[in-house]
């Protein structure tokens, strides 16, 4: 079970390049990622890109900078796959996240990654409009714009790199939560004067190659030009506050450019009419496309989804106002409009209202809010948990694991369930409980990359007296929340341990090797991340040996951030 990427080595540098590029403020044309290679794959490999969008991830988790929800991960990524999977290169990688950002924006970066701000999420009034935007970048992704962009603007990027490198030194040294933004919007001045730009063709290019994939995968395809003409009519109105000329500077658009992608939804839309697409022929579908376990018949991405006594995506849509914001602020926003305003009183206001009273500690409330909407709604799997966590909160520990342990029984793969009745197991439970947990989690982490999953395993494991997985789990925990020296640390004093067997002492040496070449690249570069203060630089050196590998026999302190810090 491999828990760092395969080629970690100069990842780094590269992807703050591109993660400065992205937090930057737009220029003329527009400002988007920088990225991979130049012309096909000259200057960087396929694998390579995807390394550096990972390391891109890692090092915005460690700014505390992406909404981390099992919920949120697969629904944005389900949505993704969906729109991908109807794209013009189905088969290139792709992986999909939320950025905890309120400012209305969306963003593609190297390997296939692309980011939603949470901004963007709550302010769409349907699913449709949310697939548009995303079938938008990942149009920017297809059409190869990062690569042109990037050879474009070689000569600048060094410089990029080194503004937003002092930017992370300094916030990763300040006791500020708010610290890494406040110096990454200080660095912006610089940054909005080299940044890298696709033109107005590359924007019409992603425009119509989205708004193909917004056909082939059964959404609206009027949807972009939809949402980019409300964006445009808040901002001519002066409604729209601060938030919305960040769309409008990276995506800037014109009363051309959305005409011209109305009336390319128009003729697609005729299109559909007269046969349907050839993408959604099963045979076609399987030469193709990556396979997808779950989609057998292909023309059943095309069927609207059966409607339901509650819209989903207004319920994803809530959570991820709460989770993107301060729990106490937005109950006080749900109470006081739910009071004030009758059009505000929707299910998923009650839900968003729920979720914000669990978070700030008043889970018996938080009750109240979802039993009517339960009466209405019996099987909602998202209710139903939001019930379960709610209760759990509440003190009432034993309802709370019985919801658990039916959902899991009904969807026993969905990491949302399992993550939350892990951890309801774990937290104050027998040690055959914690074993439980540990045997839910432990199938997620073959594909994991989110810091909680690991972490949730290690607690499990630990309170079940398996202190050697807990150990590996808690600096997996760290080193996918972008600590690489504190991962490191962590799996040199554990294979110290004299109690250690074989197959055990074998998977810690591998991780140390994977990580190797990532710390000793940063230690080249003096690069100075959260987990690697001043006063750890000089360690760090005495611990590289004659081979260049690190010493596991130094006298470093381990440092276990998620066993106290979670």
């Amino acid at each position: 079970m491999a828990m760092t990427p395969r080629r970690p080595t100069a990842c780094l540098l590269t992807a703050l390049i591109t993660a400065g590029l992205t937090c930057s403020a737009g220029a003329q044309d527009d400002v988007r990622l920088p990225d991979l290679g130049s012309s096909a794959n000259a200057l960087i490999s396929p694998q390579e890109a995807q390394d550096y969008g990972a390391s891109m991830l890692r090092q915005m988790r460690a700014l505390n900078m992406v909404v981390d929800d099992p919920l949120l991960d697969d629904y944005i990524n389900d949505l993704g796959h969906r729109l991908a999977a109807s794209s013009d290169k189905p088969r290139d990688h792709f992986a999909f996240f939320i950025v905890k950002d309120p400012e209305i924006n969306a963003f593609a970066a190297p390997g296939g990654y692309i980011a939603v701000n949470s901004g963007l999420i709550t302010i769409a009034r349907n699913e449709s409009e949310l697939a548009g935007v995303i079938a938008h970048e990942i149009g920017h992704i297809t059409q190869n714009h990062l690569q042109r962009a990037f050879e474009a603007s070689k000569k600048d990027a060094p410089l990029m790199a080194l503004v937003l490198l002092g930017a992370i030194v300094a916030g990763a040294s300040s006791h500020s939560g708010d610290a890494p933004m406040a110096v990454l919007a200080g660095g912006q001045g610089l940054l909005a004067q080299k940044s890298i730009n696709f033109t107005r063709k590359d924007e019409i290019e992603a425009d119509r190659a989205g708004i193909q994939t917004l056909a082939r995968a059964g959404f609206d395809p009027n949807a972009m030009a939809d949402f980019f003409q409300r964006m445009q009519d808040v901002l001519s109105t002066g409604a729209g506050g601060e938030d919305v000329p960040a769309l409008l500077q990276t995506h800037p658009v014109t009363t051309m450019r959305i005409s011209d992608a109305k009336a390319r939804a128009g003729a697609l839309i005729a299109a559909q009419k007269l046969r349907p697409s050839a993408s959604m022929d099963v045979q076609e579908w399987a030469r193709t496309t990556v396979p997808i376990a779950f989609v057998k018949n292909p023309a059943s991405l095309l069927e609207p989804p059966k409607a339901g006594p509650i819209d989903t995506f207004a319920l994803i849509r809530e959570r991820v106002r709460v989770l993107a914001g301060d729990a106490t602020r937005e109950a006080s926003y749900y109470g006081s409009n739910l009071h004030n305003r009758h059009d505000f009183d929707t299910p998923a206001n009650h839900y968003g209202y729920a979720l914000a009273l669990t978070r700030s500690g008043r889970g018996a409330a938080a009750i109240a809010q979802l039993q009517p909407l339960l009466r209405t709604s019996p099987d909602n799997l998202i209710l139903k948990l939001a019930l379960a966590d709610a209760e759990l909160q509440a003190g009432q520990r034993a309802p709370a694991l019985e919801i658990y342990k039916a959902l899991n029984a009904q969807s026993p793969r969905n990491r949302a369930v399992a993550l939350a009745y892990a951890k309801a197991l774990t937290a104050g439970g027998s040690r055959d409980q914690a074993s439980l947990a540990a045997s839910l989690l432990r199938p997620m982490l073959d594909d994991a990359s989110e810091p909680e999953i690991y972490s949730a395993y290690a607690r499990a494991n630990d309170e079940a007296g398996d202190s050697v997985r807990a150990s590996e789990a808690y600096a997996d925990a760290s080193y996918y929340a972008g600590r690489p020296f504190d991962a490191m640390e962590q799996l040199k004093r554990l294979l110290k341990r004299t109690d250690l067997d074989y197959y055990a002492r074998a998977r810690i040496e591998a991780r140390i090797t994977e990580l190797t070449p990532l710390v000793l690249e940063l230690r080249k570069r003096k690069i100075q991340t959260a987990d690697n203060p001043d006063g750890r630089q000089q360690q760090l050196q005495q611990d590289v040996d004659c081979h260049g590998r690190l010493c596991v026999d130094s006298g470093a302190a381990p440092v276990e951030a998620w066993r106290t810090n979670p």
